[in-house]
């Protein structure tokens, strides 16, 4: 290992953020690729399922960015 190499926890608070948006997207340019489990697939299509049972349960979207706004003044 080189002892003049750089570790990421030398980084800044900066340049780990920067790291980690430049990392997610790389990610989100190609989805295909992400595993998903069958876990996930089954709790998608529960919570798709149970949407779809009450669907007057969801919110609007501007419903959302309502309530978001008034608990974080934005």
């Amino acid at each position: 290992m080189d002892p003049n190499a750089v570790s990421v926890f030398d980084l800044t608070a900066s340049e780990k953020l920067q790291l980690v948006e430049d990392l997610w997207d790389d990610l989100a340019a190609t989805p295909a690729e992400i595993p998903v489990h069958d876990w996930q697939k089954r709790e998608l299509a529960r919570r798709k399922a149970n949407l779809m049972s009450s669907a007057a349960s969801g919110l609007s979207w501007d419903e959302v960015k309502r309530r978001v706004r008034s608990r974080y003044g934005r």
